[in-house]
C-alpha cells in the first residue's frame, strides 16, 4: 500500500456508507476524515486541508447542496456528490451549485478511487501552483478564448484585467473539449464522450447545465451568444474568437 497525502472527507448520515468508504479509501493509503452532518463536516474543513468532499445530498439539517453552494464561495475544494438514482433534478441543482463530479447508489468502490484520484491531482495541482513562488518567470500555458484567457495550470480563466475566474473539474474539462474541437458542431453524445470519469443516462441534463456555468463565467449572454453557440437539434459550436 502507498501511503499518498490525500485527504478524503466522507459525508454520509449512514454509518453503514461511510464506514464502507472509509475503510476503502484508507485501504488505498489515503488519509480519511468521516461526518454524518454537514456542521460536523464544516468542523473538519476549517481545521484540516481536505482536498476532496463525498458528500451526500440528503443529510439531516443542513443538506448537501446548501454545503456545495457554500463551500464553492470561497474554497476550491474538490466536491463529488453522492445522489440516488431518482435525484437527477438534485444532480443537476448540485452542479449548478458547483459541484465537480457525482456517482449514484449503489455505486462500485473502484468508480469512486477513479473519480477521487482524478480530481484530487487537480486539486492538488492548484494548491501546488498557487503556493509557487510568484518570482518565478517560467511561461504559463494559456489559450485564447475571445476576450479571455485560460490558464491551463491552474484551470482559471483570466479577463483583460487578469481577474481570475476558477473553473470546476467538470467545466474545465468540457471547455477544454470544446476548445480542441473550435468551429464544429459537438453533439451532446460527444461532448458526453469525451468527458471523463462520469457516468451518463439517455436523459442527462448535465452537459446543459455545464454550458450554462461556462456561458455565465465566460460573461456569454445565452440569449444572444457568440462563444458558445446552441444548434437547435445538432448540440453546440463553439467560438473562441467570438465571431
Amino acid at each position: 500500500m502507498v501511503v499518498t497525502d490525500t485527504k478524503i472527507l466522507v459525508v454520509d448520515d449512514s454509518e453503514v456508507i461511510r464506514s464502507t468508504l472509509v475503510c476503502y479509501f484508507q485501504d488505498e493509503g489515503y488519509q480519511v476524515f468521516e461526518a454524518d452532518s454537514a456542521e460536523e463536516a464544516e468542523t473538519i474543513i476549517t481545521s484540516q486541508s481536505i482536498d476532496v468532499v463525498l458528500l451526500d445530498i440528503r443529510l439531516p439539517g443542513k443538506d448537501g447542496l446548501t454545503l456545495t453552494r457554500e463551500l464553492r464561495t470561497h474554497s476550491e475544494i474538490g466536491i463529488i456528490l453522492v445522489t440516488g438514482r431518482k435525484d437527477e433534478v438534485d444532480r443537476i441543482i448540485g452542479l449548478e451549485c458547483g459541484a465537480d463530479e457525482y456517482i449514484t447508489k449503489p455505486f462500485n468502490p473502484r468508480e469512486i478511487l477513479a473519480r477521487v484520484k482524478n480530481l484530487a491531482r487537480r486539486v492538488q495541482k492548484l494548491k501546488h501552483v498557487e503556493s509557487a513562488d510568484d518570482a518565478v518567470e517560467a511561461p504559463l500555458p494559456y489559450q485564447n478564448i475571445g476576450t479571455w484567457r485560460l490558464d491551463t495550470n491552474r484551470r482559471i480563466l483570466l479577463d483583460q484585467s487578469d481577474n481570475p475566474t476558477q473553473l470546476t473539474e467538470g467545466e474545465y474539462q468540457l471547455l477544454s473539449v470544446m476548445h480542441e474541437n473550435a468551429g464544429s458542431t459537438m453533439s451532446r453524445d460527444f461532448l458526453m464522450s469525451r468527458l471523463k470519469n462520469r457516468s451518463w443516462n439517455a436523459t442527462d441534463r448535465s452537459i446543459d447545465v455545464l454550458i450554462g456555468r461556462l456561458r455565465k463565467k465566460l460573461k456569454d449572454d445565452s440569449s444572444t451568444p457568440r462563444l458558445i453557440i446552441t444548434v437547435h437539434g445538432a448540440g453546440y459550436l463553439f467560438t473562441p474568437d467570438g465571431a
